[in-house]
């Protein structure tokens, strides 16, 4: 299994740079970036900020994939 994410997309559907998504929850903006390329996986409480400052569910931002 491998967990993806569409951060990216919710990201920019807001129209927020990953510094300012960053800022925005308290990480850096190379955070943002490992996790949006699927390098980091981030832990629950860091996928609950990133949900909320989306205005999006967990389960909306991350999905496990079969590989």
């Amino acid at each position: 299994m491998r967990l993806e994410n569409t951060l990216k997309q919710e990201r920019e559907r807001l129209e927020l740079t990953q510094a300012a998504l960053a800022e925005k929850i308290g990480v850096s903006r190379k955070t943002i970036n490992t996790i949006e390329n699927n390098v980091f996986c981030p832990s629950t409480i860091l996928a609950l900020k990133l949900a909320a400052a989306l205005d999006r569910k967990v389960e909306d931002l991350f999905q496990l994939r079969e590989l």
